[in-house]
């Protein structure tokens, strides 16, 4: 079985935004938390900067704070 490439020259706007959507819990379990997602992976969804980017730009924030 081969899993689906979610590199932005392999997605669509749709594709990449339906992704970030699915991430987000329906049950508000990030109430209070200072995380959002469609501001952290804006890049991606614009196809500026591939998801591990947005994940290293965040890690590096978060330990620089």
């Amino acid at each position: 079985m081969q899993s689906k490439s979610y590199l932005i020259s392999d997605t669509t706007k749709e594709e990449r935004i339906a992704l970030i959507k699915s991430w987000i819990p329906e049950d508000e379990v990030m109430d209070g938390c200072d995380i959002d997602l469609w501001d952290m992976y804006a890049d991606y969804i614009n196809g500026t900067k591939e998801i591990a980017e947005c994940n290293a730009a965040f890690k590096a924030e978060y330990y620089t704070d």
